[in-house]
C-alpha cells in the first residue's frame, strides 16, 4: 500500500514537472504572439479603415392569384384566359432575370456611374454628385468606358487630361460627344470618374447584389439588394418592383391584344361584305319596282323563310368554321382568340388547350432560346393539339354541309309550292337573307370587341408593392466584429504555425530532457558556452561560471571512479564539433589545480586540437613514439603556466591511425602514465565516426561522452544508448556542453533547478558578446554569438 501512494506520489510530481517544462518552453514564444496579433489586428484596422462599404436595402412584394370570373357558358371567354396562378419560384425567377433587370437599368437611367475619387479608395456618390453627363452620341454604345474627370475649380473641368473645358460646354473624345452639366449647388469633388456600362452589363453587375427571398407559407417575397450606395439599392429595387407589374400587366394583356386584332381584321370584311349586299338589295329593288310580296303568298313565303333561316344559321356556322380553319392554318404561334360561337364541347376544348400551350411555350422562351428541349416538347404538343382542331373543325363542316343540304331541300320544296310567284320576289329574298347573315355576324363581332376593349382597359397587375425599399445607412459589410475576431484568430494561428515548423525541424538536442528521454546514461554536469578566446577556461582564481561548472563536474567524476585511485579518463562524442577537445583540455587543468599530476593525451591523431589550443609548439609525440623514435620519459609536455598539467601530443598525423592505435607499445604507454601520473585524460576521436574510441576503450576507467546543445542531433542519442546498455565504453557518463541561458528552458535551458545562479554574488559575471541579431531575436533562443566564438570553444 505504502509503495502504491509512492508510485503515484513519484508519477504526480513527474507530471508537474512536465506541465512545468512545457510552460517554460513556450512561454518565451509570447511575445512573437503579442507582435503577430498586434500586427494582425492593425492590418484589420487598416482593411476596416480603407475597405469599400456595402450597404443593404430591402422590398417586399405580394404576388396575389387570380381567380377566373368567366361563366360556365362562356366558351369564347374561357378559350381566350389563361391559368393565371403563379407559381413563387417561377416569379422569383422573372424578378432576377436579366430583361427585367434591364428594363429597370433603362427606367432609372443607370448607364452612368459616377464615383469621387480618394487617395486610396473610390466612393459611389450616385444622387449625391454635383454634376451629371449627358451623352449626345456614343461611338459604341455596346462597349464600357471610362472619363476620368478633374476640376480645378467649380466651373471647368478636364478630361483624360484634356484642356479645361467649361461646364455645361459640349466636349468630343473617342467614345462619343457629351455635356456636363450642374444638377445641384454642392460643391464638386476634385477628383470623380464617370464610368459608363451598355444597359446589359451594367444588369448584370446589379442582379450580383440582387437577392430574392419568399417568405414561408405566404405570397409575399423580400427582394434585397447590396450595393457601394445605399440609395442605389433602394431606387433599384423599386424601380424593378414597378417593371415587375408592368410586365404581369403586359403579359395578362397580350391574349386580349391578340383577340382585338382578330376581331377589328374580320369587322373590316364584314363592313365590306355588308356593303356589297346592301348595294345590291337597293339596287335589285330600283330595277325591278319591288316594293311588298301578294298576300296569297304568306304562309308559303313563311316556309321559305324558315328554311333559309335554318339553312343560315348553317352557314354562319360553317363559314366561323372556315374562318377558324383559316387562321389555325395561317398563325401558328398565335392565340385562338374564339370558337366564334360554334356549339361544340369538344372544338373548345381543344381550343382551350391549344391558348394554354402556346401561352406555356411563349414563358418558356422568355428563359431559353428555341432549340431548348423542353421548348421544342412543348411546340410539338402545340403541333399536336392544331392537328386536332383541323380535324374536328373538318368533321364540324361536314355536318354543317349535310344540314345545309337539308335546308335546301325543305326550301326547294316550298318552292314547288309557289311557283307561281315571280322570280323576282325569289332573288330578292335570297339578297335580304345573305344581308341579314352578315349582319348578325358583324354585330356578334362588335359586341365581343367591345368585352375586350373593356377587359383590356381595366386589366391590373396581380402583384402589389407591400413595402417600399428606403436608403439604408448602416454598412452590412465589412463586419467589423467578425474582422476583428478573424485578425485575432490569424495573429494567434500565425505564431503557431512557426512554432510547429520550429518542432517539426527540430532534430537537435536543445534541453536536458532531451536525453533523459532518449537514455538511461548518466548526464555527469553541463558546461555553459564559453564567452572568451581561450580554450583553457579553468584557471587559478578563475570565478567564472564556465569554470566553477568544471569543479562540480570534477566532483561528481569522485563517484564514478571510487576504485580508480590513478584513473584513465576518456573523452570522446559522436562527431566532429561537440567540444571535446575544449572538455578534455579543462577537465585536464581542473584535476591539476587539485594538486593532481594530470597528463592531457592527444589521442584524436585525426584532427588534434589539444596543443593548438593551448598555444604550445609542436612537438614529437604518440606518432613517434611508436614508430620507435623518442622514448617514453621525453612524451608528456609540461603546459607553461599550469602547476601538474601536462600533454603528450599525437605528433605527426600518420595515414593509418587506427592500426596505429592497435600498437602494443600502448601497453607500455599507459603502464607508465598510470605509474607516473595521477590522473590521465584520453581526448579520442568521435566515436560514431571511427573506431579509434573503441580501440582505446581498454585501458579507460570511465567515458566522458560529450553531447553539445543546440549541435548534436537526438538520433545519435540512440548510439550513446546503444554503448551504454551494450557496455562497449567502459562506465559512460555524459556531459552536455556549450549550454547557453535560453529563454524557456530555464538558466542554461535544463530548467531552475539546474540553473547556475547568474548575478547571485556567488560567480564573477562574463562579458556576453552578442550581435544585433541576438539582441532583438535573443528572447526565441536563437543563438546570436559569432562563429570565431563557436570555433574557439569546440
Amino acid at each position: 500500500m505504502e509503495e502504491q501512494v509512492t508510485v503515484n506520489k513519484s508519477r504526480a510530481e513527474q507530471s508537474s514537472l512536465n506541465v512545468k517544462e512545457l510552460f517554460f518552453k513556450y512561454v518565451r514564444f509570447l511575445p512573437l504572439y503579442i507582435i503577430c496579433v498586434a500586427l494582425s489586428l492593425f492590418g484589420a484596422y487598416l482593411y476596416l479603415r480603407y475597405a469599400t462599404e456595402a450597404y443593404r436595402s430591402t422590398g417586399q412584394i405580394i404576388i396575389r392569384d387570380d381567380k377566373s370570373s368567366a361563366g360556365v357558358n362562356d366558351r369564347l371567354e374561357q378559350a381566350l384566359q389563361s391559368d393565371s396562378r403563379k407559381n413563387i419560384q417561377t416569379e422569383i425567377e422573372v424578378l432576377q432575370s436579366r430583361p427585367l433587370m434591364e428594363r429597370a437599368v433603362e427606367a432609372i437611367n443607370l448607364n452612368f456611374n459616377y464615383y469621387a475619387k480618394g487617395k486610396i479608395k473610390e466612393l459611389n456618390i450616385y444622387k449625391r454628385t454635383s454634376f451629371k453627363v449627358e451623352a449626345l452620341r456614343l461611338t459604341d454604345s455596346s462597349q464600357s468606358f471610362t472619363l476620368e474627370l478633374v476640376f480645378p475649380d467649380q466651373e471647368s473641368f478636364k478630361v483624360d487630361g484634356s484642356q479645361l473645358i467649361p461646364i455645361g460646354q459640349i466636349f468630343e473624345n473617342r467614345h462619343g460627344k457629351f455635356r456636363l452639366i450642374r444638377v445641384g449647388k454642392t460643391p464638386i469633388q476634385p477628383e470623380c470618374k464617370v464610368v459608363y456600362n451598355p444597359t446589359s452589363t451594367q444588369a448584370s453587375m446589379l442582379l450580383g447584389g440582387l437577392v430574392v427571398v419568399p417568405k414561408q407559407n405566404t405570397g409575399i417575397l423580400t427582394i434585397a439588394m447590396e450595393s457601394t450606395n445605399s440609395s442605389l439599392a433602394a431606387d433599384v429595387i423599386n424601380a424593378l418592383m414597378e417593371e415587375y407589374q408592368q410586365v404581369t400587366i403586359e403579359d395578362k394583356n397580350a391574349a386580349t391584344r391578340k383577340s382585338l386584332a382578330f376581331i377589328d381584321a374580320n369587322l373590316k370584311d364584314r363592313a365590306r361584305e355588308l356593303d356589297s349586299i346592301t348595294q345590291k338589295l337597293v339596287a335589285y329593288q330600283k330595277a325591278n319596282n319591288i316594293i311588298e310580296p301578294e298576300t296569297q303568298a304568306n304562309n308559303y313565303f313563311s316556309r321559305i323563310e324558315q328554311a333559309h333561316n335554318l339553312e343560315q344559321e348553317q352557314r354562319i356556322q360553317l363559314n366561323n368554321a372556315l374562318q377558324l380553319q383559316d387562321y389555325i392554318r395561317n398563325d401558328n404561334q398565335g392565340i385562338v382568340p374564339s370558337s366564334l360561337g360554334i356549339d361544340d364541347p369538344t372544338l373548345n376544348s381543344l381550343i382551350s388547350s391549344y391558348n394554354t400551350a402556346q401561352l406555356e411555350r411563349k414563358a418558356l422562351l422568355e428563359n431559353a432560346q428555341p432549340g431548348h428541349i423542353i421548348v421544342q416538347q412543348k411546340t410539338e404538343e402545340i403541333d399536336a393539339v392544331r392537328g386536332k382542331i383541323l380535324e374536328n373543325v373538318k368533321n364540324i363542316k361536314s355536318s354543317y354541309n349535310t344540314a345545309i343540304g337539308m335546308m335546301q331541300s325543305s326550301s326547294g320544296a316550298a318552292l314547288a309550292q309557289i311557283k307561281t310567284l315571280p322570280d323576282k320576289r325569289q332573288d330578292m329574298l335570297d339578297i335580304q337573307n345573305q344581308l341579314e347573315g352578315k349582319m348578325q355576324i358583324y354585330n356578334l363581332l362588335r359586341t365581343k370587341r367591345e368585352e375586350s376593349a373593356l377587359t383590356l382597359a381595366s386589366t391590373i397587375s396581380n402583384t402589389k408593392v407591400m413595402q417600399q425599399a428606403i436608403p439604408n445607412n448602416t454598412p452590412v459589410k465589412p463586419d467589423r466584429r467578425s474582422i476583428q475576431l478573424m485578425a485575432f484568430f490569424i495573429g494567434m494561428l500565425m505564431p503557431t504555425i512557426i512554432i510547429i515548423v520550429l518542432e517539426l525541424f527540430n532534430d537537435k538536442v536543445n534541453s536536458r530532457h532531451d536525453i533523459e528521454r532518449l537514455t538511461d546514461a548518466t548526464i555527469l554536469g553541463e558546461v555553459g558556452h564559453s564567452f572568451g578566446d581561450k580554450t583553457l577556461v579553468v584557471t587559478s582564481g578563475n570565478r567564472k561560471v564556465i569554470a566553477e561548472q568544471f569543479r562540480i563536474l570534477r566532483s561528481n567524476l569522485q563517484y564514478i571512479l571510487t576504485k580508480a585511485p590513478k584513473p584513465v579518463i576518456m573523452v570522446t562524442s559522436s562527431f566532429s564539433g561537440e567540444g571535446k577537445s575544449f572538455i578534455s583540455t579543462n577537465v585536464g587543468a581542473v584535476m591539476a589545480l587539485a594538486n593532481k599530476k594530470t597528463v592531457i593525451l592527444e589521442f584524436d591523431i585525426r584532427k588534434p586540437k589539444i596543443a593548438s589550443g593551448l598555444g604550445m609548439t609542436k612537438h614529437a609525440g604518440l606518432t613517434n613514439y611508436i614508430l620507435g623514435k623518442v622514448t617514453l620519459e621525453s612524451l608528456p609536455v609540461p603546459v607553461e603556466g599550469y602547476e601538474n598539467l601536462y600533454v603528450l601530443p599525437c605528433g605527426p598525423i600518420p595515414p593509418n591511425p587506427a592500426e596505429l592505435l592497435l600498437d602494443t607499445k600502448l601497453d607500455e604507454l599507459f603502464a607508465y602514465l598510470r605509474q607516473n601520473f595521477d590522473v590521465v585524460v584520453m581526448d579520442t576521436a568521435p566515436v560514431g565516426m571511427v573506431s579509434d574510441a573503441m580501440n582505446l576503450s581498454r585501458f579507460a576507467d570511465c567515458t566522458l561522452y560529450i553531447v553539445r546543445q543546440g549541435h548534436t542531433y537526438k538520433k545519435q542519442i540512440a548510439l550513446i544508448d546503444s554503448h551504454y546498455r551494450d557496455g562497449k565504453l567502459p562506465k559512460i557518463s555524459i556531459v552536455v556542453n556549450d549550454v547557453k541561458v535560453q529563454a524557456g528552458y530555464g538558466a542554461y535551458g535544463y530548467g531552475g533547478s539546474y540553473g547556475y545562479g547568474y548575478g547571485s554574488g556567488y560567480f564573477e559575471e562574463e562579458e556576453k558578446q552578442k550581435t544585433g541579431f541576438n539582441k532583438w531575436f535573443g528572447w526565441l533562443g536563437m543563438n546570436g554569438t559569432t562563429k570565431k566564438l563557436k570555433k574557439d570553444k569546440v
